[in-house]
């Protein structure tokens, strides 16, 4: 399909998509970011269009944006409106409709649907959404039809719960009104804000697509919704994003960061670049043996085993069956900051590689697989380095051939990025280390982050990055965003827009100030209603703009503070935060763990 002047799956490249923050109103500062968005690399740009005024002011967005010699496809993002929306259609390249809230209002209500009442709720939105679909199909207007986690329908959620199969069949109502009219020049996208939840949703979107048959074969959008700022943002959109990459799922991404939008390029494009590396015949595609259910999480089930732990001589720390996923490093890693492991707060070893016996073994090794399947005592099991299959695959192999009872080490490389001086101690491996630490994140994060949302992995070793303190880091950054293993506060954070009424930026940064210490406490930062409620899915706590400069404060999905200014609103989310028992004091910092290195 075509976006404007833009090709959309099939044999076109992954396309890279991002979007402005200003007021839509504010021509010429849409016209302005939308201008550096397209220098970085952005290939469509999205703008809000929350009202019909704002759909009316796209004219002359995409007006200015022509005359001054951009053509980069423009996307109207529509929530609610349908008015908005067949206004839009009229000066944009695409629209994005979300399935959840066009022409619905959230109520949130528990109910039963009878199938008649259901099939009239169905009557209904198509007679609300058929005129957006022939006026699109009249003027080649490309469609997104968005499915959000968050914000599904009240209709969708009492009939089939709030999961990805709900996700599923919210998209395929609306799509099956756009096919009826023989529209079908759309996408779909399943963003969510859990990378678990998202991948289920996409991967069973494309098997209830191939069940369909061939001619439902339409492109996908990925993204992770609300995956906030910094190093965790990165990582949480490497594990949902990269990893459908990775099986050969997506034709165009956006990675939605709490930041300026041209800094979601880069991380886009070296999200494409990595997988781009592997071809798509070595691609790890869900339809190899599996030993998993690829459309549901569940945590593989082994035996718990004793080995050695870092720590006083003859401590010893259990992995696999229900325990934490541990933290391996090498001893090469212990000795550099076996001194300064008291001061590393939350991100300390936990088991070094050479102590625990692990057992390394190339999984198409039938004989060595035979050995330890004959072993009735479970055993410590990772992938050898240096074998010529991507990690991803390898690891998955493994774990459909092993005995469950054997845990699993994963890695997030075969070949380890050390110096050539430390080659003795990576088993043989002498090439230097990459320089770009976000290449570095965005493999470790794909690659580990992948499996652990499959379920497959007991502990995991983090071997391409040099630096112990940035390896440490990014190994238990990875468990948190994969939803492994909570060990600090989780924060979900929407991109700014149009819509937001406060800066998400400062405001997300005050907010981490007060709360990063709440370990195991999510929190929800939202700039407006839209993102509001819904979105914020299964956060303990939110913080929603209201009005401007007014916030709301929720618990789970439930306003309970209202129209709060601004100014006071960080102190009164503490205080809420302590109503309901989950406030402890911070205790005095550990030195950074960038600092241990």
């Amino acid at each position: 399909m075509k976006v404007g002047n833009v090709g959309i799956g099939g044999d076109n490249p992954i396309r890279v998509q991002s979007m402005i923050t200003c007021d839509t109103m504010d021509t010429e500062a849409s016209i302005q970011q939308t201008i550096e968005l397209a220098e970085a690399g952005c290939e469509i740009v999205r703008i809000t269009a929350p009202t019909v005024k704002d759909s009316r002011n796209l004219e002359h967005i995409v007006k200015g944006l022509r005359a001054r010699d951009c053509n980069v496809p423009i996307v109207a993002d529509i929530h609610f409106k349908p008015d908005a929306a067949m206004e839009a259609a009229k000066w944009v390249e695409k629209v994005r409709i979300n399935p959840g809230n066009y022409a619905d209002s959230k109520k949130f209500l528990i109910r039963e649907y009878t199938d008649e009442q259901y099939t009239a709720e169905l009557n209904r939105i198509r007679e609300r959404f058929s005129p957006l679909v022939e006026l699109c199909k009249t003027r080649g207007v490309a469609m997104r039809i968005g499915t959000n986690h968050g914000s599904l329908s009240d209709r969708i959620l009492n009939r089939y719960g709030d999961t990805p199969l709900g996700m599923v069949e919210s998209a395929l109502e609306f799509a099956r009104i756009a096919r009826d009219a023989d529209y079908h020049d759309f996408v779909f996208s399943m963003k969510a804000s859990n990378p678990k939840v998202m991948i289920a949703a996409y991967r069973l979107l494309v098997a209830r697509l191939n069940e369909l048959g061939p001619n439902w074969n339409y492109p996908l959008h990925l993204g992770v919704t609300e995956a906030g700022e910094g190093e965790d943002a990165r990582i949480k959109s490497s594990i949902g994003i990269g990893s459908l990459l990775a099986d050969g799922i997506g034709d165009t991404i956006r990675v939605s960061l709490t930041e300026d939008s041209p800094h979601e390029i880069p991380v886009a494009n070296a999200l494409i670049e990595n997988i781009d590396k592997t071809s798509a015949s070595h691609r790890s595609a869900l339809n190899s043996q599996l030993s998993f259910d690829p459309f549901s999480y569940q945590r593989r089930a082994t035996e718990t085993i004793s080995v050695a732990g870092v720590g006083d001589p003859g401590q010893r720390i259990e992995l696999g069956g229900t325990q934490l996923i541990r933290v391996v490093v090498r001893q090469a890693t212990f000795d550099k900051i076996a001194h300064k492991i008291d001061r590393m707060g939350d991100y300390k070893p936990e088991i070094v590689y050479e102590d625990a016996d692990i057992i390394a073994i190339d999984p198409r090794d039938d004989a060595a697989i035979a050995k330890l399947t004959a072993n009735q005592t479970p055993q410590f099991v990772t992938v050898a380095n240096e074998i010529d299959l991507p990690v991803i695959a390898a690891f998955r192999l493994l774990a459909a051939k092993l005995h469950a009872r054997h845990p699993i080490l994963l890695k997030d490389v075969f070949n380890c990025r050390a110096s050539v001086s430390d080659a003795n101690q990576n088993d043989g491996v002498s090439q230097k280390r990459p320089t770009d630490f976000l290449q570095t994140l965005l493999t470790a994060s794909t690659n580990i982050g992948s499996l652990l949302c499959d379920g497959i992995g007991d502990a995991i070793l983090v071997q391409g990055e040099e630096a112990p303190g940035q390896a440490l880091r990014l190994s238990y950054n990875i468990l948190q965003a994969a939803g492994s293993r909570i060990f600090k506060t989780d924060y979900v954070a929407c991109p700014s827009c149009g819509r937001t009424l406060f800066n998400l930026q400062t405001t997300t940064a005050k907010i981490k100030a007060s709360t990063l210490h709440l370990k195991g406490v999510k929190i929800a930062i939202m700039g407006c209603i839209v993102n509001g409620p819904g979105e914020m899915a299964d956060a303990d706590f939110g913080y929603v703009g209201g009005a401007p400069g007014k916030v709301n404060l929720y618990v789970g999905k439930t306003a309970v503070k209202f129209n709060i200014p601004e100014a006071e609103a960080v102190d009164r989310l503490k205080d809420l935060i302590r109503e309901h028992g989950k406030w402890v004091d911070p205790a005095p910092q550990p030195t950074p763990v960038e600092a241990v290195s």
